[in-house]
């Protein structure tokens, strides 16, 4: 019986075999089902398309456990069993393989993302990885495949699990767009290198794009790795006929770009997605009079692009320069208009830079209101009023490559006062129906605009020049679950937070006892202050509002006040906010005082108009 240890001793070509999921497809398998649980529920199925490929040619099997990790099996009540799935795949692999074909055990991402731009920690990642890892020793395989990865980081978090258990060999690919870079927009002479460097046995590329752009990514590949290569591509991009995605590229189209790929110098090929018997028997047909020219030493690699020194925070905005000196500060929020007319917050900032405020603060549709975007607010405001805005910056709505494309176009406009928050749900507001995005949280943004700050995008490419974002984040003292924020906070620190808001403060020794907590952190805490107008509206806040508590004394002191009308109620409002903002100003280094349903006047008279912001 030969093992992967031995494909990779005697320096020939060998054909991987193809799609799993494009066969169970075939055979009348739903989609909805899970594919991985097929190996306990109809082994005879997996067994017999194993059994396709080794007649066809196929030197090495993958194991049917793409997606049998712990994250992606509980989506269907199934992570119990994970490793109990994987030792039947593997042995089912085992036993179709018989004398001819080696087995490697098929590990594919957790299908969440992992820091430092999702919540899950590396290690979280790894010990996931491992369970997978368990059961595929078990069922007896004699490698390990780490397959349609984009993300290098957790990429290795998988190499880390199977080197925790075992010194078999590994192949590890990452998978590339059409244009040739991961989803994170990194390239292979930046992926090849950090992926040898793991230790891994082969390095390549798989899924995702057909067999052209499989075969540039690894004439790149061969230029600055040194171990054996390896290539799985698509059988071409698939094309929507009628409800079916069909992959259009033919067994003899795949097989010549085998002989391509491989005379590029992969050691190892395959396919992937659309992929059959078929194409594998004709690529192993084409690949058996080739050899690679893959060449085991790299002349002058290019490394990854080293990081940049961020500007100093002194010397990016003008709140920076104040925030960097220990200067107290103070910044009103006003919300953007819910039309098309930006003339009436241009007279409300106004009002506010005549009194001498610092910044003005932009929120990006809170409560999940529809507005003028924050961002083009922010911008508008700067231009035509010549103060600066902090923008509040939301997960809610855009993807990673979004939020990339907005931050990039916000720093070529000047605008780079940040305040990144995760954003409230939509159905808080008045289109419950609409979607959320949150394709990452605002601990993976803080990390995106961090890196932006260091002249790198998300794939680790150089931007030809530094960002000069100031970099805030919201924190909450009244968080139900304080210890679950504060390890949000710390993790927000960690990623580069210079600064952080915290949501409307009314109870003081509340406030108190959370600015013991994160003092070690060491970066300004700027507390938020909201004057409130009626009865009504403290009981809004204390009671439907997230994340603000409204204390029973401020509450009894407004029933009072509102008992003799309104006037006395939006005074004592007022005057409560003031006993805040007196309190906090030795605690805190500034304050975010809230215009309230826009009333601009209202926040001047909390700070005292023109006079003590200093």
């Amino acid at each position: 019986m030969r093992t992967l240890r031995d494909l990779l001793a005697d320096g020939r070509v060998h054909v991987v075999d193809g799609a799993m999921g494009t066969m169970l497809y075939g055979r009348g398998v739903f989609l909805n089902v899970c594919y991985d649980e097929l190996n306990l529920r109809q082994p005879d199925l997996i067994r017999d398309i194993h059994r396709g490929y080794v007649r066809a040619g196929a030197e090495l099997l993958e194991t049917n456990t793409f997606g049998a990790n712990p994250l992606k099996l509980a989506s269907h009540g199934l992570a119990d069993d994970t490793e109990r799935i994987n030792a039947a795949a593997a042995a089912l692999a085992r036993e179709a393989a018989g004398e001819r074909a080696a087995v490697a055990g098929a590990i594919g991402p957790l299908g969440v993302r992992v820091e430092p731009f999702g919540e899950l920690a590396l290690s979280e990642a790894e010990a996931a990885f491992a369970r997978q890892v368990r059961g595929l020793l078990e069922g007896g395989v004699d490698g390990f495949i780490l397959e349609t990865f984009s993300d290098v980081s957790e990429l290795g978090a998988a190499v880390a699990a199977v080197r925790g258990q075992s010194d078999l060999p590994i192949i590890a690919q990452m998978t590339v767009g059409t244009d040739g870079r991961t989803h994170y927009g990194t390239d292979p002479a930046t992926f090849g290198p950090a992926l040898e460097a793991f230790g891994v046995d082969v390095v390549g590329v798989n899924c995702s794009v057909g067999p052209h752009g499989v075969l540039e990514a690894i004439e790149a590949l061969a230029r600055v790795v040194t171990v054996p290569l390896s290539a799985q591509p698509n059988a071409g991009l698939p094309r929507e006929v009628g409800d079916r995605k069909i992959y259009m590229a033919s067994p003899e189209y795949m097989a010549s770009y085998a002989r391509r790929i491989v005379e590029a110098g992969a050691r190892f090929v395959g396919g992937c997605c659309g992929t059959t018997p078929e194409h594998i028997k004709a690529i192993v047909g084409f690949v058996q009079s080739v050899s690679p020219r893959h060449v085991a030493v790299v002349a002058a690699a290019p490394l990854p692009a080293a990081a940049l020194e961020p500007v100093p925070l002194a010397e990016r905005t003008a709140l920076g320069a104040r925030l960097a000196a220990g200067k107290f500060i103070t910044t009103v929020e006003i919300v953007p208009p819910k039309g098309i007319d930006p003339a009436p917050m241009f007279a409300q900032v106004r009002q506010l830079k005549e009194a001498g405020v610092d910044a003005v603060n932009v929120p990006d549709g809170p409560r999940a209101q529809s507005r003028m975007g924050a961002l083009l607010s922010g911008l508008l405001i700067q231009r035509e009023v010549g103060i600066e805005a902090v923008v509040h910056y939301a997960c809610r709505d855009r993807n990673l490559l979004g939020m990339l494309s907005d931050l990039l176009g916000a720093a070529a406009s000047g605008l780079d006062n940040l305040l990144l928050i995760t954003g409230d749900p939509p159905k808080m507001g008045p289109y419950p129906d609409a979607t959320a995005v949150f394709d990452i949280d605002s601990i993976g943004l803080t990390n995106l605009v961090s890196r932006l700050n260091r002249g790198l995008d998300p794939g680790g490419n150089p931007l030809g020049g530094a960002t000069t974002f100031v970099i805030g984040v919201g924190v909450n003292p009244a968080a139900p679950d304080l210890e679950r924020e504060l390890k949000r906070f710390a993790w927000k620190v960690e990623a580069g937070a210079e600064y952080a808001v915290t949501q409307p403060v009314f109870d003081l020794a509340q406030l108190d006892r959370f600015l013991a907590r994160v003092e070690p952190f060491g970066i300004p805490i700027v507390a938020g202050i909201w004057p409130l107008v009626s009865l009504r509206n403290a009981e809004f806040l204390a009671n439907e509002v997230p994340g603000i508590s409204v204390p029973e004394a401020v509450l009894d002191r407004m029933r009072k006040a509102s008992a003799l009308g309104k006037e006395a109620a939006l005074a004592e409002g007022v005057t409560i906010a003031r006993e805040m903002l007196a309190a906090v100003r030795g605690r805190v280094r500034g304050v975010q005082v809230s215009a309230p349903l826009g009333r601009v006047p209202v926040a001047l008279e909390v700070i005292g108009g023109g006079a003590g912001l200093r």
